[in-house]
């Protein structure tokens, strides 16, 4: 914490390049986002509280765990979750009162361009940006793990997943695997196939009723094959295998088989880009939620940023009505940057769109409108 404070106070005091009036911006930015963000927040956990306070005596939540488990984990997950859109509010706010005491006349009066105005912002929405994506990345999906365990065991269990169907994925090199259904409670999968695969032929077909993992056994992905056939080609010969019973091993583990709900925000940065690469290279193709995960980290810093120049945009010149038409003209720039950012990922996830393209697209269609705004700002 000194080190922080001591590198913070290099940049922002002893820095020559940062002078009083970025210090100052810095600080009413800073203060207000911060502020805004902990009103609404609360506001937030109020509601929050109140909808779910029946599941919570009904199911006989202690206090400890809703408290520590579930709103420690509930606030700064929903505050990294929509931390751009207070960036643009937080600007909306304090550089309206900046123009309605005419302060910002006084700037620029004095020879400031508009663009060296938004020097600060820029510094402070970096800021808030770098915070968000490390929170994001290691700290938060921890954190969710506590959040995801009280949901499913005091909130709902809408998301805990039980089974999967139809699944295929490549569990070795030219090994190709598929379960009809698969029952995550007794371990158990049905009408399992398993194909060896060499350049384009199939040299080895096997078929069985059911396959179950053994949880007692010490040697990872032990699973036990019953009632299998093999069919084994070798050119035009054709090798017949059956048997009720046998013990084999395949890289193929139960959670593997299954994603539950929110899994992905479980996960910190390195272990999702891990998770993506090892499930792409087995084809295993319900991956989308987890590469729109990983890509929304990286794209919501820089989305802070476009905020800050839009919110400074919009609101630095003075107006009769005060805050209320920038605030409500932010308000629903806020709403449609949520809408495009739903739309974009359920095509994404409904209809085989690039994931990191559906990311970053509101962040592009905002940055045009970010240049339009600033080009029309008060020069």
């Amino acid at each position: 914490m000194k080190k922080i404070k001591q590198f913070l106070v290099k940049i922002f005091i002893d820095n020559p390049v940062v002078g009083k009036i970025d210090r100052y911006i810095i600080k009413q930015f800073l203060g207000t986002y911060f502020v805004s963000l902990a009103l609404i927040i609360s506001i937030a956990v109020v509601f929050d509280f109140n909808e779910n306070l029946d599941n919570f005596m009904a199911k006989n939540a202690p206090w400890k765990a809703i408290i520590f488990d579930y709103y420690f984990s509930f606030i700064p997950f929903y505050s990294n979750l929509f931390s751009q859109l207070f960036v643009f509010l937080a600007v909306i706010l304090f550089t309206t009162k900046l123009a309605d005491r005419s302060e910002i006349i006084a700037m620029m009066s004095t020879g400031m361009s508009f663009k060296r105005l938004l020097r600060p912002y820029i510094i402070s929405a970096i800021i808030i940006g770098g915070l968000s994506f490390y929170l994001g990345a290691f700290v938060i999906p921890k954190g969710n793990v506590t959040r995801i365990k009280f949901e499913s065991k005091y909130k709902s269990k809408k998301h805990i997943i039980t089974g999967a169907s139809n699944v295929q994925l490549q569990v070795d090199s030219g090994v190709i695997a598929y379960i009809e259904s698969y029952d995550l409670r007794t371990r158990t999968g049905y009408h399992f196939c398993l194909d060896k695969i060499e350049g384009k032929k199939v040299v080895s077909h096997l078929t069985a009723t059911s396959i179950e993992y053994d949880t007692l056994s010490e040697t990872r992905y032990h699973w036990i094959i019953r009632d299998y056939k093999i069919r084994d080609m070798k050119g035009m010969r054709e090798k017949i295998t059956t048997g009720s019973k046998m013990d084999s091993i395949i890289k193929i583990e139960p959670n593997d088989l299954t994603v539950a709900k929110g899994q992905q925000e479980t996960l910190t940065t390195p272990v999702l880009k891990e998770y993506i690469d090892n499930q792409r290279k087995r084809g295993f193709s319900n991956i989308q939620p987890f590469e729109i995960e990983y890509h929304k980290r990286f794209a919501a810093p820089f989305a802070a940023i476009i905020m800050a120049i839009m919110g400074a945009s919009l609101s630095a010149e003075k107006r009769k009505g005060g805050m209320g038409m920038a605030l409500g003209i932010g308000i629903a720039l806020c709403a449609a940057y949520i809408m495009l950012q739903t739309v974009s990922s359920s095509f994404a996830l409904n209809a085989g769109a690039s994931p990191i393209v559906a990311v970053w697209i509101p962040n592009v269609v905002f940055s045009f409108i970010a240049v339009y705004l600033y080009r029309k700002a008060p020069k």
